[in-house]
């Protein structure tokens, strides 16, 4: 009864509960959050889905860092009053008493520039409850809303007399777990999420964290139980949980240690050079820390409580935002059939000084004004948007693990590269071209070379850039997910609006949900991408992991579309085989959502499988609706979409380690509707290392009432396309 009550008050946004504790509830009644401050003063709450406990009663609040820490040493201490305190108190973290609470509550409908449906329902109940610290008449407000599929809470920090600039030392956000859980893990870094995915118990992380450890061009692993999120787990009672954090904007990336005597994780912030953990000025806040709950795999996958939880689009005119269908040489390089570099004679660049035209080429160079042409003549025959040019610009024979400032200038061609014949050629085919910014992770020097690069870009009509942040960062001692770089990442999205481009970045801070507020954030890598294929192999059941994890915070340029899938028919040097059989390759363009696909092969292994190519060329990369038919974690997950303005439905299946049996109904199709389906499986007795590119195509007449049976190999998968009939 007193459930009933306080949601019908939430309803109304009125609230009198008494100060010490105040509940809130989701707008379904499903999920139920209790807020209190202890007798010392800490705040703290706990978390139930349909009265399971989920979060047992866990501890929030920050410790800055104290004012005389802030002093270099060596300076003297200016003089004080005798009534000032020589040091400020740092503790954010308890001594609070509750001031007051605000509820609220919104339902409202919002439309994406781009998504995986054209209308989104943004529904939650909100309480903002208001804290002070009598001992130093600091005020605190913690925000919470409560969303059908999770909550979210953040910190907001008034302007006040006695906090205006802070440092944080070190965030203090507990998520007490209730039970050892099952665990989707990467291991904590400050530069590099690109890890396979672990399974294990959360007691196991410690045990398990030197072998989830493998090398990258820049990394910092700074826990034995430090995890990054989106953090996915699964309880024995059935119950899927997300971590993860939403809006992260003028703040240092957030990732979770885990107490692994307790089983409490707490937030760790990414810090800077110094140690610090942010650098704030008030009135401000922090990103919101989210927590989503179900008893259904499928909701978390269906969830937008992310994208909720950030501000609306920034910019009033998005005409010139638009999904991208690509291809690219990149695979041809990354396989290392082809080379980013012109020539093999230099061991060092300087950029103006190297003289190019006094060198040999090595005869492998990939982007060359030839090889070009012949992927803008393949792009504009099939009906793609663009082409990705890597490796087009000086300096790539002397550009990572130098800690080089003055690495490249993103506007001057190698000599094998008449830019000026490229780009008429491609405005003659209709086919725009998509430019790389590789900064090699020398930031400094890119913001040096921004604004020029991107008005390089619109004298040639490019408007979709891809960049890239590999190795360690330059200002050095920073790291990738540091407050510093993540104010970077937004600078370069936000210039880029300014010229009308949209930016795929990789290597960059995992996604939050600003591509709502920016959808020229049109893509991002931040995982474990197909290049890893070439590299020895991801796992087989990572693509049954990304959707619930990785995704939680946007789309992932995950470049799939390999058919070859043995390197080595490459480049017979390198031995690696893609953990993945020819059907799951389509599969991937449903269930591994963007807005940005790229056909990643080369276009000689498309043209041996042209039957199998016809489905990259039809899937959308927008959608008008989606719906999760079937998920496990690390198992199998199949997904339809339908494209946005049409009637034509696009259904993907990937699966792990043991195949997947798929019995579908088709009951999402329009009543009284016929269509045509054509169905891309693999072939009897096909797996990821067992005839990978045996695949059957069969196509069928369906209606809303059909089912289909369906099965995906070990590491397998199929694709559906069904057009309405006429």
């Amino acid at each position: 009864m007193k459930f009933k009550f306080i949601f019908s008050l939430l309803a109304l946004g009125i609230w009198a509960l008494p100060a010490q504790g105040q509940s809130l509830v989701s707008p379904n009644g499903n999920l139920e959050m209790n807020f209190q401050v202890s007798d010392n003063g800490i705040p703290t709450y706990e978390l139930s889905y349909k009265n399971r406990q989920v979060i047992k009663p866990s501890h929030l609040g920050l410790e800055l860092k104290r004012e005389d820490e802030n002093k270099k040493i060596g300076f003297k201490r200016r003089e004080r009053d005798d009534k000032e305190q020589l040091d400020i108190m740092t503790d954010l973290v308890s001594g609070f008493e509750v001031v007051g609470t605000d509820v609220t509550t919104l339902d409202e409908t919002w439309e994406p520039v781009w998504g995986e449906e054209r209308k989104i329902r943004n529904h939650y109940n909100e309480m903002l409850v208001s804290l002070r610290q009598p001992a130093t008449q600091r005020r605190l407000n913690i925000r919470f809303r409560m969303f059908n599929d999770g909550l979210g809470f953040r910190y907001e920090f008034p302007q006040q007399p006695g906090l205006n600039y802070f440092v944080i030392k070190e965030e203090r956000t507990q998520f007490a777990m209730t039970g050892d859980h099952k665990a989707f893990w990467i291991p904590g870094d400050y530069d590099t999420q690109e890890y396979d995915y672990t399974t294990s118990r959360l007691s196991e992380i410690r045990g398990k964290m030197k072998d989830a450890i493998t090398d990258n061009a820049s990394q910092f692993v700074f826990s034995p139980t430090g995890v990054q999120t989106a953090l996915l787990m699964k309880s024995d009672e059935g119950l899927y949980i997300t971590l993860h954090e939403a809006a992260l904007v003028e703040y240092p990336c957030m990732h979770l240690n885990l107490d692994d005597r307790n089983l409490v994780f707490e937030s760790w912030l990414t810090p800077d050079v110094n140690g610090d953990k942010g650098y704030m000025q008030t009135p401000c806040q922090t990103p919101w820390r989210t927590i989503m709950v179900s008893d259904d795999a499928r909701e978390l996958l269906a969830s937008r409580m992310t994208l909720n939880l950030n501000e609306p689009c920034a910019y009033s005119d998005t005409s010139w935002i638009k999904p991208v269908k690509y291809i690219g040489v990149w695979w041809d390089m990354i396989t290392g059939k082809g080379s980013w570099a012109y020539t093999d004679e230099l061991p060092s660049v300087k950029l103006g000084e190297t003289d190019y035209t006094r060198t040999r080429p090595n005869g492998r160079h990939s982007a060359n004004t030839q090889n070009v042409k012949y992927y803008i003549d393949f792009a504009a025959r099939h009906g793609f948007d663009a082409v990705l040019v890597e490796g087009w610009n000086q300096g790539w024979e002397d550009w990572v693990g130098h800690s080089k400032d003055h690495v490249f200038d993103f506007v001057t061609p190698y000599p094998d590269f008449d830019i000026r014949e490229v780009n008429r050629h491609a405005h003659d085919k209709g086919v725009k071209i998509i430019m790389h910014h590789e900064t090699s992770s020398s930031v400094r020097n890119y913001e040096r070379h921004l604004d020029t690069a991107y008005r390089f870009m619109v004298a040639n009509g490019y408007n979709a850039v891809k960049s890239g942040y590999v190795g360690d960062i330059i200002p050095r001692g920073e790291y990738h997910y540091g407050q510093w770089m993540v104010n970077h990442y937004l600078y370069a999205v936000k210039k880029a609006a300014d010229y009308k481009i949209m930016v795929n970045a990789h290597e960059a801070v995992r996604p939050t949900g600003l591509c709502r507020t920016y959808p020229n954030l049109i893509g991002n890598e931040s995982a474990r991408g197909t290049e890893y294929e070439s590299f020895g192999g991801s796992k087989v059941n990572h693509t049954t992991i990304l959707p619930f994890t990785r995704l939680v915070g946007g789309p992932m340029d995950y470049t799939p579309g390999i058919f070859e899938l043995d390197c080595s028919k490459m480049n017979p040097s390198n031995h690696s085989r893609v953990r993945s059989t020819l059907a799951r390759q389509l599969a991937l363009y449903v269930t591994m959502y963007s807005p940005l696909q790229m056909a990643a092969d080369i276009p000689q292994n498309y043209e041996r499988f042209m039957d199998a190519f016809q489905f990259i060329k039809d899937v959308a990369q927008d959608w008008e609706e989606s719906r999760y038919l079937e998920a496990e974690p690390g198992e199998y997950l199949t997904i339809a979409r339908r494209a946005k303005g049409t009637n034509d439905w696009y259904v993907g299946c990937t699966a792990g380690y043991e195949g997947h049996l798929s019995h579908l109904a088709l009951d999402f199709l329009t009543p009284g509707k016929r269509y045509k389906a054509t169905i891309y499986a693999d072939a009897e007795g096909t797996a990821w290392d067992k005839n990978p590119q045996s695949y059957t195509i069969t196509s069928r007449e369906v209606t809303h009432k059909s089912r289909l049976k369906l099965t995906a190999g070990i590491g397998g998968g199929y694709a559906i396309s069904i057009r309405e009939i006429k």
